[in-house]
């Protein structure tokens, strides 16, 4: 009987501190006691922040003028911070609250003490798990009952991406500049990360599939690299559009979890019960 396998596809960096969360979860659980399972890295995107000084002095002449700021994600926040190494509070002439989607971004602004300071950056957050994306991060400014049309934001994100939010707040009449901060470079087709994959019994794996662009990028890999096809593996998705990426791609078995590493390995546990 061939071992499950289970295939992380987040970019290195966050693939690898997922990874070790969900061994000591499996090794915990005794889910796997007979047949512990085989654990992957497959980067499908390698994560490039953009080191310019003119992209540098336009942020900072940026947050000089905005009501708000939004981070679309962990990867922004950090992008930001690198290239300008100064506190965010230091940045403005007023402190400037921040807008995050998730925990994970939560977390990564309290890495950089924003939000920790005397005088506490506002961070503006979703407050449940299951909203974690850019409708509920709407939702929640909604609730500052904010005239919109006397407000300017910026919203710093990586190269393509979702447009949703940015369009929704120019209908609601504010003002926004999307600053592109890092790019998403696909992982090489001759990596030797793909060797394992071909090496793997697709009908037992699960895919953690995080990004939509990560699915729409594997889906080309396996569409010209691959004889085998995706639809007797099974994909696991922290969101709806991922799930629907995937569906696209060909996996015919899409579990769906909450946002959040917690959620997704819980997830995974329940399916090696499977």
């Amino acid at each position: 009987m061939s071992t499950k396998t289970i295939i992380v596809t987040r970019p290195s960096g966050q693939a690898r501190q997922l990874i070790e969360v969900l061994t000591i979860a499996i090794e915990e659980s005794g889910v796997a006691k007979r047949s512990f399972p085989e654990v992957l890295s497959l980067p499908l995107l390698t994560i490039v922040p953009k080191t310019d000084e003119a992209l540098a002095e336009q942020i900072v002449a940026v947050l000089n003028q905005v009501d708000l700021a939004i981070f679309v994600s962990p990867n922004a926040i950090e992008s930001v911070m690198r290239l300008l190494e100064r506190d965010w509070q230091d940045l403005a002439k007023k402190i400037i609250p921040i807008g995050v989607m998730g925990g994970s971004s939560h977390q990564a602004l309290k890495n950089h003490g924003i939000g920790l300071e005397r005088m506490p950056t506002p961070i503006i957050l979703p407050e449940s798990n299951e909203n974690w994306d850019s409708e509920g991060l709407w939702q929640e400014l909604q609730s500052l009952h904010w005239d919109w049309e006397n407000k300017k934001v910026v919203i710093f994100k990586g190269e393509g991406g979702r447009d949703w939010l940015a369009d929704t707040l120019k209908k609601a009449g504010a003002k926004v500049d999307a600053i592109s901060t890092y790019s998403r470079v696909p992982l090489d087709i001759e990596h030797s990360a793909w060797q394992a994959i071909r090496d793997i019994d697709l009908s037992k794996s699960l895919w953690l599939l995080t990004s939509s662009e990560a699915v729409r990028y594997l889906g080309e890999v396996f569409k010209d690299q691959f004889t085998q096809n995706l639809n007797s593996a099974c994909a696991l998705c922290p969101h709806h559009n991922i799930a629907d990426a995937a569906e696209f791609i060909g996996f015919s078995e899409i579990f769906t979890s909450k946002p959040g590493d917690e959620a997704l390995v819980k997830s995974t546990l329940a399916w090696l019960t499977l």
